[in-house]
């Protein structure tokens, strides 16, 4: 496994955690799905498209107090979503560049 394969299983599985965060929260998840305009029943198969994950961190990075809240929960540095983010496809313009 490569060393950017490494990087992006781990923002994945960043972004899975994030992704439950959201869904936990009765504030964040009807906030997430009107911003997504996703639906609650189809997360599952959303969850699957390309720059959904990079989405959901995208989320997060909009709303600082969200993101610190997250950080704190998650134990991580708050910047760690930002270079998670930056991992997935669709998370910047450098994506595709260096994949």
């Amino acid at each position: 496994m490569s060393k950017s394969d490494h990087g992006r299983e781990a923002a994945e599985a960043l972004a899975i955690r994030a992704l439950g965060f959201i869904a936990s929260d009765a504030v964040l998840l009807p906030r997430f799905l009107a911003i997504t305009g996703i639906e609650a029943k189809d997360i599952r198969a959303a969850a699957s498209q390309p720059g959904f994950l990079a989405g959901v961190l995208q989320f997060l990075l909009a709303h600082e107090p969200t993101l610190m809240q997250f950080a704190q929960d998650a134990g991580i540095d708050a910047a760690e979503v930002g270079r998670a983010c930056r991992a997935l496809p669709f998370g910047d313009s450098e994506y595709e560049r260096s994949s």
